[in-house]
């Protein structure tokens, strides 16, 4: 599973995406699609990525076959993972083709060493210019993790969110919002690495990417974990990272599962967020295999426009 998670971090590194920057190499960016009447239901790169690697009949298909199948899936738009400002070039005119919308974009990032940050700096405000000009609102960042889930030391904390907060600034300025996402490992610890980077930066200049079921797993399977992230943070809500599980085991599409995602809902719109929705459901060992990926996107989307309407 942790192989898999890291596959996710640079658009190129997944084989069917990197088919983009072959077909699209030098295209100007296209303006954004029109908008979607009703809920916008995008989908993130990996889980395109992970569902499609466990069906072998259609493993190598082709990227531009692959964003056709997911429009007619009923999905609006595509996350990628980007790297650089030029990815984007290579993404927004096949995406327009498709009437698929860029509105957020998933970008790693190293910003506890404060002899990279800033060159990160750069390279992600460079990217959210050119994203922008693409229809982008939402840039969700990741900050690299410590090898064997080691935990930060406080100075590392602290310097990331620093890094963040300034990062989070410079993309306010341009129209931008830079959300924070985290996985399970920033949970450990009670949880430090997570609410710090909500606590020690300014409201106005970090939002939250909230992976719900990450906090889920992160916090030892707890909703009552998740919702009170929710009550704490809520309103900070930006994008809305959507997998589900069955007896703590990720199911093969996005359902009725472990997690109350109508609860969810009315806990967000309590709070008054209004995010960005993104499905990230994706296979581990134990998860079933019946379903093709089409079906898979399909009975999902169906699934968030029944539970996620409130958002539209």
């Amino acid at each position: 599973m942790t192989k898999s998670l890291s596959n996710r971090r640079e658009f190129l590194a997944d084989a069917g995406l990197a088919a983009a920057s072959v077909l699209c190499s030098g295209a100007a960016v296209h303006a954004a699609a029109a908008p979607i009447d009703g809920l916008h239901v995008a989908i993130n790169q990996w889980s395109v990525g992970a569902v499609r690697r466990r069906d072998k009949q259609h493993a190598n298909i082709a990227f531009d076959d692959e964003l056709a199948e997911l429009a007619a899936a009923g999905i609006n738009g595509l996350e990628p993972g980007l790297g650089t400002a030029a990815q984007v070039d290579a993404l927004a005119s096949q995406l327009a083709k498709h009437n698929l919308q860029l509105r957020s974009i998933y970008t790693g990032s190293s910003l506890a060493d404060p002899d990279g940050i800033d060159k990160e700096v750069e390279r992600i405000v460079a990217l959210a210019k050119r994203a922008k000009e693409a229809g982008t609102t939402v840039i969700v960042t990741n900050p690299s993790t410590l090898p064997n889930r080691l935990g930060k030391s406080d100075e590392q904390l602290q310097v990331q969110a620093a890094a963040l907060n300034r990062l989070g600034h410079e993309l306010t300025a341009l129209g931008v919002t830079l959300a924070y996402h985290n996985h399970d490992v920033e949970l450990q610890y009670a949880a430090r690495e997570f609410h710090h980077m909500m606590l020690g930066t300014d409201p106005d200049a970090l939002a939250l990417c909230l992976d719900a079921h990450w906090v889920y797993r992160g916090a030892g399977h707890s909703q009552v974990a998740l919702f009170d992230v929710v009550k704490l943070y809520g309103r900070r809500v930006a994008a809305l990272h959507l997998r589900q599980s069955v007896d703590n085991v990720w199911s093969e599409a996005f359902g009725d599962g472990d997690i109350d995602y109508r609860a969810l809902v009315a806990k967000l719109r309590e709070a008054g967020a209004s995010p960005l929705v993104v499905l990230e459901q994706g296979p581990e060992t134990a998860t079933p295999q019946t379903l093709e990926p089409a079906e898979v996107h399909r009975r999902s989307v169906r699934y968030v426009r029944d539970v996620f309407a409130a958002f539209a």
